[in-house]
């Protein structure tokens, strides 16, 4: 029995020094110390022997045992360091190559004009208010002299919440006027810019979703002669000193008297046409409409607890895409919300 346990002791070490895996290991270590394993069936050889040789017998079973699992955990190890030292070769990283270059992002378009527009505001004295997105028909509409019957409260021109017409998706910045005035004593100048909506079809110059600058201003003794000075103040620092603009009548409820401003088309320069077509810009009119405003209305005013005889004011609303693509020569608004990068890139 000895010469069988030495016979495998000398196997086992040489075996285990052969293994090349993890898994050729753990097979060895169930062949050699498993339940069916050659040092277990050597043992359950040891009832036949003498009482005197198996106290001999046991401590050396016991001896080879502890070298085989001693060969076995250092294998173990020498395989697990060789494999580390391997992935570690297969993973290395050549630092000096040059890394993959990162492109630096810049503001949208549309954030550039907005910004351009608050400094200009601000820079005359303006202050820049935000409010809610869905609005209440009663500021929306009502307490700026829009009776109902009027056009642009029909749900064909309108996102309403509820079968009462009451909550809506706000079509305008408007209602921060309201807001303002029954909350801030004159004198006042404010600019209320962000998301309205209405239920326009996309094409070149309008959208379902769009931007608006809605500007007020109450004081005593304002005139349209102040108004017309901010608007060209604006523009023209906007789209340069030769901006080509004119003023035209107009009506809206909450201003009177009331105007459109216009700016020549940058695409076609006023003649409707560009490269024998009529103009897609302008569709063929000369002229982008860029804002409506007007003097505010006395109502309006009354309705807000301002002295209607004391004060007067002047308040605008401008389309911030059209903006934008004055500001920038951009033919068509729906470039704006694609979200191609070759389109953004340029600016």
């Amino acid at each position: 029995m000895k010469q069988q346990l030495e016979e495998i002791k000398q196997r086992a070490l040489q075996a285990l020094d052969g293994a090349s895996s993890p898994a050729a290991l753990e097979e060895l270590r169930v062949k050699l110390l498993g339940k069916k394993g050659e040092l277990t069936a050597v043992l359950k050889q040891m009832g036949k022997l003498s009482a005197e040789e198996r106290p001999v017998m046991g401590q050396l079973a016991n001896a080879v045992r502890a070298s085989i699992e001693d060969k076995l955990e250092q294998r173990k190890t020498e395989l697990h360091a060789a494999a580390l030292k391997a992935k570690l070769q297969a993973e290395t990283i050549d630092v000096t190559i040059p890394g993959t270059p990162v492109s630096m992002g810049h503001q949208h378009p549309m954030n550039k004009a907005l910004q351009e527009a608050k400094d200009i505001f601000v820079g005359m004295g303006y202050t820049v208010v935000d409010g809610p997105e869905v609005e209440l028909a009663d500021y929306n509409f009502t307490r700026l002299n829009i009776e109902p019957g009027h056009p642009s409260r029909d749900r064909s021109d309108t996102f309403y919440f509820d079968d009462g017409d009451q909550v809506l998706l706000r079509t305008q910045t408007s209602p921060m006027q309201i807001r303002v005035m029954e909350k801030t004593k004159p004198p006042i100048r404010i600019v209320a810019p962000g998301r309205v909506y209405r239920k326009d079809e996309a094409d070149a110059t309008h959208s379902p979703m769009f931007h608006q600058i809605e500007g007020l201003v109450v004081d005593e003794g304002i005139t349209m002669g102040d108004l017309k000075g901010a608007l060209e103040t604006l523009i023209k620092r906007l789209y340069g000193e030769d901006a080509v603009i004119r003023f035209r009548p107009h009506h809206f409820p909450f201003t009177e008297p009331s105007c459109e401003v216009d700016m020549q088309c940058f695409k076609c320069h006023g003649t409707g046409e560009f490269d024998g077509h009529v103009c897609s810009t302008c569709h063929g009119e000369g002229w982008i409409e860029l804002l409506g405003a007007g003097m505010v209305h006395p109502d309006v005013l009354e309705g807000c607890g301002i002295d209607s005889k004391k004060y007067s004011g002047f308040a605008f609303g401008i389309g911030l895409e059209r903006m934008a693509m004055g500001r920038m020569r951009i033919n068509d608004m729906r470039l704006l919300f694609d979200n191609d990068v070759r389109f953004l890139s340029q600016f």
